[in-house]
């Protein structure tokens, strides 16, 4: 084991455990329990998601003032102290019901959303500020996302095992044990060195430009098929019972892969390994377009395929940032200004998976329970062609700007 690599990665298991609750669970407990609207609540959670976007780019200059000794303890602690109030909160909420609530939940939601963006930022500015050659900078990165897996596999039994009392008690207990864990990994860095003071530092850098284009372009991608599983699973394959069967598939197969990627990436070099686990998602899409209802056996293989694929979009872009950070010349004191442009656009794909995604299978005539041959084709082909074909573009343009050697960045 990696020890260094795993005292930093330690965080993501919590950050990671947070999110699954807030993001999947939280509209339909208030639905349920307090019998609050829904067109309410997506509205709610629209508006503090969007609050917390806007903010991370602001949040991720910070981040490079308080990636100092003596500072960076207080931020995060107190950021980790906010997220876990914020979380018991929502989930055991003083109002009960109407305008109350709603406001309780929106101020909760978006004192959450930022703390978690600082803690967030802050983590991935300080992994990349550890510096070291591209294998070692994706091993950093495979601990922090597997961890993270990790994270979510153990919230989603929680939710329904152990209920939310549990759920809370052991989120505060993993981000005790990831900032105590994080204390013993040196923090680089010269101490001199004045954070940036240009708010869009990180878009004079061409690299920059051409990489978060290439993230954005296979983000997308990916979260097209995260919006319209529950869809596909329950209407095309007509098999509900199997969604858990389903993402536990995945989840694992992108856990275990993670290793076979840091070879490729010795091997091959991080744009080239990133190639092919982008081919491999599009071969694993591609065998979508031929299954009906009752294929459960080979969509678990699908779910196999593109989870391992998936295992190279969560290692390789953030290590590949770091290069080119690395190669800015500002390493040691401006990873924060590049690393909040990166996270807000991670929060950006969701919400344009969404917005392209839903209206257009809307578009093409498909509603929620239709069993029609039109609209199942259409949630296919919304499912796994257009994934497809967004994931081909993102290939191209890497190929173009990474993939001429192994190390092009």
């Amino acid at each position: 084991m990696n020890t260094a690599a795993w005292h930093y990665g330690l965080l993501g298991l919590p950050l990671a455990f947070v999110a699954l609750p807030l993001y999947v669970s939280l509209p339909a407990h208030y639905a349920r329990e307090y019998g609050l609207p829904l067109a309410q609540l997506g509205a709610l959670l629209l508006a503090a998601r969007c609050i917390d976007a806007v903010a991370d780019p602001w949040i991720g200059r910070q981040a490079d003032r308080w990636l100092r000794p003596g500072r960076w303890g207080a931020v995060m602690g107190g950021a980790a102290v906010l997220m876990a109030l914020c979380f018991a909160g929502l989930f055991f909420p003083v109002p009960q019901g109407g305008s109350a609530l709603l406001a309780w939940a929106g101020a909760l939601l978006v004192l959450g959303y930022l703390a978690y963006s600082v803690l967030a930022v802050t983590h991935q500015a300080w992994g990349a500020r550890l510096g070291g050659a591209a294998v070692q900078q994706t091993r950093l990165v495979a601990w922090r996302e597997g961890l993270g897996l990790v994270g979510v596999l153990a919230a989603s039994v929680l939710m329904s095992q152990a209920g939310w009392g549990w759920t809370t008690a052991l989120l505060g207990l993993g981000l005790l044990l990831g900032l105590a864990a994080l204390r013993r990994v040196a923090l680089p860095g010269p101490e001199q060195a004045s954070p940036p003071k240009d708010f869009g530092l990180a878009w004079r850098y061409p690299a920059f430009r051409r990489l978060l284009a290439v993230y954005a372009l296979n983000g997308i991608a990916a979260a097209i098929p995260a919006t319209l599983l529950l869809f596909f699973v329950r209407d095309r394959l007509q098999a509900p019972e199997w969604e858990a069967a389903y993402l536990l598939v995945y989840f694992a197969a992108a856990a275990l892969a993670l290793p076979l990627w840091l070879r490729a990436v010795a091997r091959l070099g991080q744009a080239r390994s990133w190639a092919l686990g982008m081919a491999l998602a599009i071969a694993g899409f591609i065998g979508v377009l031929g299954l009906e209802a009752g294929d459960r056996g080979l969509f678990l293989l699908v779910c196999a395929v593109t989870g391992a694929a998936a295992g190279a979009d969560l290692a390789i872009p953030g290590a590949m940032l770091t290069r080119v950070v690395q190669r800015s010349g500002l390493a040691g004191h401006a990873e924060g200004s590049f690393f909040g442009w990166w996270t807000a656009t991670t929060k950006l794909n969701l919400a344009l998976a969404a917005g392209l995604a839903l209206p257009l299978l809307q578009g093409l005539g498909y509603r929620e329970g239709a069993r029609d041959a039109a609209s199942l084709q259409a949630l296919t082909l919304c499912y796994a062609l257009l994934p497809c074909l967004l994931k081909a573009l993102a290939l191209g343009l890497l190929w173009r700007c990474f993939g001429r050697d192994k190390d092009s960045l």
